[in-house]
């Protein structure tokens, strides 16, 4: 049985959490391979909102087991906070909800370490989360990081002492800041950790391959975008782990041939928060609508998220790079106000038109090419099934099937459970 991977193929915010809801009911097992407290996923059904950060977006189903994967940072006070919002919505994890011992934590001293770095950067900052995911994964890679299997040893505590006590010297080559209070975060991680213990503990790459081999089916769930990736997004403005489809094989345990179906999702149009390159980032009146129709917010940092048309050689790349087999097309309902709807389809560099993205682009100027389709200037909220589809939508979805080469298999058409139009059974 094969793992089958949801991911983004843009900047994040793609609409992953609702998909990876509504697809987990086919699914034994929801596993999220990489990120952290970085991500914001949100589902909307019965009325009610709710935003996950590293809980797996399968735990509102009954009987679904959610992995956090080793490929996954831990902060155990924002953590605790995620599992009292779920009992809260009366939502029974204590048999659904594992942790993997090999995901590492975040420490107080790595929140305090990425906002001192990011505040030293000044204009060049890259618009990091503050939550300590890039000194985190710099522990991992570094060799020191403390982990979740570490909680239950004997010397703990000192081994969270020394890993501090770095943190600490390392913080001295920034300028002081008094509004750190050490002891009453630490007060606050400790208790929260405790917490951590009362869930179910597992070696995460013996149960994802005992449950493929078992024959259960498996959805790898990722966080962020592509185009955030450590080595392929648009470094340095990027998160710290990879958040393409090899990242599952790293952050779950498995090998590269147990990877099934590859589910990349769309916007209808593009979104970016932060810092770094976005070509087709509109600073008019257009991206205002967009941001302000399509509640462009982020549901971590509620920053307003840059806005622009649908970037279709950013697509091709990430769709090359994941090896995606079917498509997601999320917030289409968003481009029910525009007359005119644009798609970049070639950028102009270097003094010549070009579809690959540039290794420098960061540093040159890019600009799109553009072409444009009709809108359909008609609400899409008691669409059921593609037939139902204005002619403009459909004929517009069949334009980015055939730029991009890959089927679109289901089309969003509201934030809600059940505004989600298929096309193909996945």
């Amino acid at each position: 049985m094969a793992i089958d991977v949801l991911l983004g193929l843009q900047w994040g915010d793609e609409g992953k959490g609702k998909i990876v809801d509504y697809l987990a009911g086919k699914y034994d097992i929801v596993a999220r391979f990489q990120g952290g407290p970085n991500a914001g996923h949100t589902l909307k059904f019965d009325g009610k909102k709710f935003v996950l950060h590293i809980v797996p977006s399968g735990i509102f189903r009954k009987g679904i087991i959610n992995l956090i994967g080793n490929g996954v940072v831990i902060d155990p006070v924002s953590f605790e906070k995620e599992l009292i919002g779920l009992e809260a919505a009366e939502v029974d994890y204590s048999e659904t909800l594992l942790v993997a011992n090999k995901a590492h934590l975040i420490l107080p001293t790595h929140r305090f370490l990425d906002a001192a770095a990011e505040k030293a950067k000044g204009k060049e900052k890259i618009g990091s989360t503050l939550k300590g995911i890039g000194p985190t994964y710099m522990d991992k890679t570094g060799r020191n990081g403390l982990r979740v299997g570490d909680i239950s040893l004997p010397n703990f505590k000192e081994k969270y002492e020394a890993l501090k006590n770095k943190h600490l010297g390392l913080l001295k080559l920034y300028p002081a800041n008094d509004a750190l209070d050490l002891e009453k975060e630490e007060q606050l991680w400790f208790a929260s950790i405790e917490k951590l213990k009362t869930l179910k503990h597992v070696d995460g790459e013996y149960y994802i391959n005992a449950a493929l081999n078992a024959g259960k089916k498996v959805l790898a769930e990722g966080a962020q975008g592509s185009m955030l990736d450590i080595d392929f997004g648009t470094y340095p403005f990027v998160t710290s782990s990879n958040t393409i489809t090899s990242g599952v094989c790293n952050g779950l345990g498995v090998s590269p041939h147990k990877i099934g179906e590859v589910i990349g999702i769309t916007k209808a149009y593009c979104t970016r928060v932060g810092g770094g390159p976005f070509p087709t980032e509109l600073f008019d009146e257009t991206g205002e609508k967009l941001r302000k129709e399509g509640q462009e917010f982020g549901a971590t940092t509620g920053r307003p998220r840059r806005c622009g048309w649908i970037d279709l050689p950013q697509l091709k790349y990430t769709i090359m790079l994941n090896g995606v087999t079917q498509l997601v097309m999320t917030k289409i309902d968003i481009l029910n106000i525009f007359s005119e709807i644009k798609a970049a389809t070639h950028y102009q560099y270097n003094g010549g038109s070009h579809t690959e993205l540039p290794y420098d682009m960061n540093e040159i100027e890019v600009t799109p090419t553009y072409k444009s389709y009709p809108g359909w200037n008609h609400s899409l909220d008691d669409v059921k099934n593609f037939d139902e589809f204005p002619k403009a939508v459909k004929d517009y979805i069949a334009e980015m099937e055939t730029a991009l080469g890959v089927s679109i298999t289901m089309i969003s058409t509201g934030p809600e459970r059940e505004k989600l139009v298929l096309r193909e059974v996945v």
